[in-house]
């Protein structure tokens, strides 16, 4: 017989007690014993339960972790902040023991834990970030019985949105993508999950043909569009800045143009911190769009808004991904620059708050998300490093690379003359709005559009500038900091 792991269980409470009772049921199968059980419950402490005496408390981790040679942590706390979590997890991680944590009590269903649901630690419990609370009446409320588009449907903030837009009963879902074999998946993904139920239409479409799109709007007269379309790699858009004007920006007005035309209630561009006093075309051209969407909502019975957040873990081209598959392949995990930080949020919980902030839109907001405390890239490849088993600098290297064109070592949520105004949501701010020279700007983008088209990237360049007066080079603002 193999040996048998010896497992910690953090958390003597409901869920920690039917781990245990998991474990000392299947032994056998499961190749594991408990040896030490931790609560901070004082009352607990000495106790007895499910047979096992409660031995000591969080801080007590190392130190029992020695004297029971404990194998494994297995973290069974159901009900606790995403911090606290992070805390314990850390602790644990802190030991030379694999560990592990159950999802939340959500998925211990009928009072039964079922082993396969409990998982490795994932980056996202070392974010610290507590679950998003929702007023799920107010987004149904805009949401139900409505024909619902999505743009850049095939991607990361795009397919999330799909997901969460059937549970607050839209009436269909428009599928707006340019890649075909993305969205694609998404549209198989959700045909399974809602066993063909989900009234759904997938149009492949580029946004910016303005004909296309106005044969798609006449067909379907969606009630509300999540613009979430964009090229948003900072350093392929720096060597292709036409590229980014032609989607970011022209797509985006063709998008407004035939949303005012066609009667649309809600518009919600996704935005981004990069938008921030920019370093970078693709940020700048965001920007930009930001700026449009103020000027429409002026004149327009549309609500046109937008979003602006930070990085989601998990996203196409993002580090997480990238730093896997380098770990996978034995390394070098590359990082551009030992002290550059970034915000992040989970997928589900960004959209999850910009259809929060689609129920708060009133027309010309910029919604600014609460990102929490910034990560340091450098703490993030270093634990997923350890995540996978690894060791940093021993089992794999860490290559420092150099500031990719147009990053810049520090992103920004809010420009100084934005000013923030607090909602009735702790996590969603508003941006004061900026005035705008209507006519200046539309007769900008005439130029701005003929030197996209001529590829003329000097004068595009030179014209971003003047739309977007906050656009700096990005070795001006990191000699700065």
């Amino acid at each position: 017989m193999a040996k048998l792991s010896r497992v910690m269980i953090v958390g003597a409470g409901e869920a920690g007690q039917m781990v245990i009772n998991e474990i000392n049921k299947n032994k056998g199968k499961l190749n594991r014993q408990v040896v030490a059980l931790i609560d901070d419950n004082e009352q607990l402490l000495g106790q007895e339960v499910c047979c096992k005496t409660v031995d000591g408390r969080v801080d007590d981790i190392p130190d029992l972790v020695k004297k029971f040679m404990v194998d494994e942590i297995i973290f069974s706390i159901a009900n606790i902040s995403n911090k606290r979590k992070k805390e314990i997890i850390d602790i644990c991680r802190a030991t030379s023991c694999y560990t592990k944590t159950i999802p939340s009590f959500l998925e211990i269903i009928d009072g039964k834990v079922d082993f396969k649901i409990i998982r490795d630690v994932e980056i996202d419990d070392l974010l610290g970030r507590d679950p998003v609370n929702l007023d799920m009446d107010k987004i149904r409320g805009y949401i139900s019985h409505k024909i619902v588009m999505v743009t850049g449907a095939g991607g990361t903030i795009g397919s999330e949105l799909c997901r969460q837009i059937y549970k607050y009963g839209s009436r269909k879902i428009i599928l707006l993508d340019n890649y075909e074999n993305n969205v694609y998946n998404v549209q198989q993904e959700l045909l399974m999950k809602y066993d063909h139920q989900l009234d759904m239409d997938v149009v492949i479409a580029n946004i910016r043909e303005e004909k296309r799109l106005e044969e798609i709007f006449s067909k379907y007269r969606p009630d509300i569009v999540f613009h979430a379309a964009a090229h948003k790699h900072v350093p392929l858009m720096e060597a292709n800045p036409t590229e980014a004007v032609k989607n970011n920006v022209f797509g985006t007005l063709n998008l407004l143009k035939i949303s005012d035309k066609y009667g649309v209630k809600k518009f919600v561009l996704i935005s981004t911190d990069k938008a921030v006093n920019p370093t970078n075309i693709m940020g700048a051209t965001k920007r930009l769009a930001e700026k449009l969407i103020q000027i429409y909502n002026e004149n327009s019975p549309t609500d046109f808004v937008a979003v602006r957040f930070g990085n989601v873990l998990g996203s196409n081209g993002s580090v997480v991904p990238l730093f896997k598959s380098q770990i996978q392949a034995g390394g070098p995990v590359t990082v551009t620059h030992k002290d550059i930080i970034r915000y992040f949020m989970t997928i589900p919980e960004a959209v999850a708050l910009v259809m929060q902030a689609g129920a708060m839109a009133s027309g010309g907001e910029i919604f600014v998300l609460d990102m929490g405390d910034p990560v340091k890239i450098d703490d993030l490849a270093r634990n997923i490093i350890r995540l996978s088993g690894f060791e940093p600098d021993v089992d794999i290297d860490i290559v420092y690379t150099g500031l990719r064109p147009g990053e810049k070592l520090y992103e920004e949520l809010l420009m100084a003359e934005e000013g923030l105004k607090v909602t009735d949501h702790n996590k969603i701010f508003i941006g004061k709005p900026q005035e705008f020279n209507r006519d200046e700007i539309f007769g900008q983008l005439e130029e701005l559009k003929l030197a996209s088209e001529d590829e003329d990237v000097p004068r595009v360049i030179s014209l971003i500038k003047k739309l977007v007066d906050s656009y700096k080079k990005p070795e001006d603002v990191n000699k700065l900091i």
